[in-house]
């Protein structure tokens, strides 16, 4: 943030912020019983099932409608789109990178309400979690190597269902990053071994806002700079579709390290080998995985600081 910039952004921010929440809260509001109406009544098996009739074609379009509304008063006026969607018989899955933060959400206004993989931690979240389960996301929890398999068995029986299930938004990085590289996907997008469709969230934007990593500035923070903001830009590109070849179907490590380097090119930064374990982000030394930051430096940092 430049000395010029900063009281501009005080000044929108102390305007501009408080409406903008205030806006926000209110379509949060009207979404949740939305969010509750679409599986009352229904069963624990017909919840397992692809939503049909008026609590599909009335209630998605009614929730997308929301949500475009919702990111309209976070500041979102235009989301450029660039390439074309594909089906869901064509591509099952979509790919999403690089990830960002939490307002990567944006991408689905022209993706649409397709089916998101999440963390499970998320349903315990107000109002989130019954977004959540409105859009039949499949959930897992990392720390569970039995939550991970299931979550595995779900990805395959929806994305062999001939497009009876809507398309899955997958972040493979599985955390968010500042964009300057991607680190290595994860698997578990790519392990069921169908073409997938790699998509490009890129922000064009003078100041970058919405960045949001392990360490840094905080969700307040990204609000309230986003929020300040006159508005704020975003591009979506689809790539074309990636088939995978019968040696990638056989290794997913593989298939996604060559889908990763496709979006790599795609947005002119490179394709690294970090990743995250917890909330630290580590690197391969053979079997290893070591910290990217190692203690002893932050131990040292401490000590200057201290003199």
């Amino acid at each position: 943030i430049t000395t010029f910039s900063c009281p501009q952004v005080a000044l929108l921010g102390t305007v501009l912020f408080p409406v903008r929440m205030l806006l926000t809260v209110v379509v949060f509001l009207i979404l949740w019983p939305i969010s509750r109406l679409r599986f009352l009544g229904l069963s624990k098996e017909q919840i397992s099932q692809p939503i049909i009739g008026w609590r599909w074609w009335f209630l998605e379009a009614l929730a997308w409608t929301l949500c475009r509304v919702l990111f309209f008063v976070l500041g979102f006026m235009r989301v450029k789109v660039r390439g074309r969607m594909a089906p869901p018989t064509e591509a099952p899955i979509l790919v999403v990178a690089p990830h960002s933060s939490f307002l990567d959400a944006v991408v689905m206004v022209p993706c649409g309400l397709v089916t998101v993989m999440s963390r499970a931690e998320n349903l315990n979240i107000p109002i989130v979690g019954d977004l959540l389960r409105f859009n039949q996301a499949i959930v897992v929890s990392r720390q569970d190597p039995e939550s991970r398999r299931s979550c595995v068995e779900e990805l395959k029986k929806r994305v062999s269902a001939r497009g009876q299930w809507s398309q899955i938004l997958i972040f493979p990085e599985g955390t968010t990053t500042n964009g300057t590289a991607l680190i290595k996907f994860k698997a578990g997008a790519f392990i069921v071994g169908v073409p997938v469709q790699p998509v490009i969230i890129r922000y064009p934007n003078k100041l970058d806002t919405v960045r949001w990593t392990w360490k840094g500035i905080n969700i307040i923070q990204v609000l309230w700079y986003t929020l300040s903001q006159f508005y704020t830009s975003a591009e979506i590109e689809f790539l074309p579709v990636y088939t995978p070849t019968q040696e990638e179907k056989d290794n997913p490590a593989l298939f996604a390290s060559n889908v990763q380097k496709t979006m790599a090119r795609a947005l002119g930064v490179p394709a690294t080998e970090f990743e995250f374990e917890g909330r630290v982000p580590v690197t391969r030394v053979g079997l290893l995985k070591l910290p990217v930051q190692p203690g002893a430096r932050v131990i040292e940092t401490r000590l200057q600081k201290t003199g």
